[in-house]
């Protein structure tokens, strides 16, 4: 995919899609360190290739992350949120770290809720008033 002015193109698209995605640990438990979420911005980082993504900015608190991803038309976010979340809760709960052992058990670490929003471009407003404009045939 080429970047063309902040679009990018593919074979028969251009688009700039962003989604807004907040995941939750289980139980809302504060355990993330600071070196917890720089090893999940690696994470998130190299799923995001694979899915011909961009993670954009990512940032977290102790019991949550929030995540702005580029991704292609043809990738469902519903797909790409099931990837980031397993592959880094398995390689995360892999390192065995003390705030996670402590608080949280068994094999989970993201509660299986999230959150998703699409951003970018103009407003709502903006686009409607675009639409409504259009002149239709006679």
């Amino acid at each position: 995919m080429r970047r063309d002015n902040g679009l990018r193109r593919g074979r028969q698209c251009v688009f700039p899609m962003h989604v807004h995605l907040v995941f939750v640990t289980k139980y809302r438990r504060g355990v993330f360190t600071k070196d917890i979420l720089e090893n999940l911005r690696h994470i998130f980082t190299k799923v995001c290739i694979d899915f011909e993504a961009q993670l954009i900015e990512m940032d977290g608190e102790d019991d949550h992350v929030h995540l702005l991803v580029e991704y292609p038309p043809k990738v469902a976010v519903s797909s790409l949120v099931n990837s980031l979340k397993g592959v880094s809760s398995r390689l995360i709960r892999a390192k065995n770290y003390p705030s996670l052992r402590r608080k949280l058990w068994g094999r989970v670490l993201w509660s299986p809720s999230y959150f998703a929003s699409s951003c970018g471009g103009a407003p709502i407003s903006i686009v409607r008033q675009y639409i409504e404009q259009q002149r239709t045939p006679h």
